[in-house]
C-alpha cells in the first residue's frame, strides 16, 4: 500500500497546471497518515499505517484511503456520465510510449473526436505540453512523490479542463504498474499500454493491474525484432492472468496498428 511509500503523507505537495492559461494551483493532498505516537494499550503496531475512526476504532490505512477514494471517484463516474464524456485511464510502467501514443492519436482523430487529456507525473510539465502541441487540450497533475493519481484530483483537473459533451477524456496516470491498480478515478475504463522493449513478463509481474483492465496496448511494434519480443507469448501471459482481455499491437512511432486502436476508442465512446 502507498503508505509504505510516503506517497499518502500530506506532506508531499500536490500541484496542477492549466497549460492554457499557465496557473498552477496547490491541490489538497492531505491523506490520512501512519504516525509515531504512542498508546498505553497498543492495538496494533506501529509498523502497520493506520487510521482512527470516529469511535476511536482502527481502521486500516488501505481501507481508509480507498474509500475515500472510492466516493470521489463515484461522483467523478456520475459527472462524466452527465455530460456525455467518456474517461479512459490509461496505466503503464514509465516509457512505455503513453504520451507518444495520445500525440499520434490527438492528430489522427483531429476533426472526428474531441479529445482532451488529464496529464499525471511526479514532476514537470512536459507532457502535457506536448499534448497540447499535438492539438488537445491538457492539464497537468504533479503529484510530488506521489506514486498514482487519485479520483479527488481528477475531479479537480476535469473540472477546470471542462471537457466537451460527447469528447473523450484520456487520463495518463503516473507511470506505475503497483498503486494505479487500486485507485478508481469514476473512469469507463482502465487501459495498460506495455512495450516490445519491456520483455512479455509484465503481465504475470503485475497481475493486479493486469487483471484490472479491459483493454492491453502493446505498443513499439517496430522494435520487435531488434529485442526479441514474443508477442505470442506475452498474450499467453496476458490471457493467463486476464482472459477477458483485449489486445491490441501498435506502433505509435510508425502508425503500424493506429487505425485499429483509433476505431477501438470510437466504438468505446459511442458504447
Amino acid at each position: 500500500m502507498c503508505g509504505t511509500c510516503g506517497c499518502a503523507d500530506p506532506a508531499n505537495e500536490v500541484s496542477m497546471t492549466d497549460t492554457l492559461t499557465g496557473t498552477k494551483v496547490i491541490l489538497n493532498g492531505g491523506h490520512e497518515h501512519s504516525h509515531d505516537h504512542s498508546h498505553d494499550d497498543h492495538h496494533h503496531g506501529h509498523d502497520e499505517p493506520h487510521s482512527h475512526g470516529p469511535g476511536g476504532e482502527i481502521i486500516p490505512l488501505e481501507v481508509a484511503v480507498l474509500s475515500k477514494n472510492d466516493k470521489f471517484a463515484a461522483q467523478n463516474r456520475g459527472w462524466f456520465e452527465g455530460r456525455g464524456v467518456v474517461a479512459l485511464n490509461l496505466v503503464s510502467s514509465p516509457g512505455s510510449g503513453k504520451t507518444t501514443l495520445l500525440e499520434a492519436t490527438i492528430r489522427m482523430m483531429a476533426g472526428k473526436t474531441k479529445i482532451s487529456v488529464i496529464e499525471g507525473d511526479q514532476m514537470t510539465s512536459n507532457d502535457a505540453e506536448r499534448i497540447k502541441a499535438a492539438g488537445a487540450r491538457a492539464i497537468q497533475i504533479n503529484t510530488g512523490a506521489g506514486c498514482h493519481l487519485e479520483a479527488d484530483m481528477v475531479a479537480e483537473a476535469a473540472k477546470s479542463l471542462d471537457p466537451e459533451k460527447g469528447s473523450i477524456l484520456m487520463i495518463e496516470n503516473v507511470g506505475n504498474l503497483v498503486c494505479p491498480a487500486m485507485f478508481d478515478l469514476g473512469e469507463r475504463m482502465k487501459i495498460a499500454v506495455i512495450s516490445t522493449t519491456e520483455g512479455e513478463d509484465k503481465p504475470i509481474k503485475y497481475p493486479h493491474m493486469f487483471r484490472a483492465v479491459e483493454l492491453v496496448v502493446i505498443n513499439k511494434m517496430d522494435l520487435a525484432p531488434h529485442v526479441d519480443f514474443d508477442e505470442a507469448t506475452c498474450r499467453k501471459n496476458i490471457a493467463t492472468v486476464n482472459p477477458n482481455a483485449e489486445v491490441l499491437c501498435l506502433s505509435a512511432k510508425t502508425g503500424e496498428g493506429m487505425e485499429a486502436w483509433c476505431r477501438k476508442l470510437e466504438e468505446i465512446a459511442v458504447g
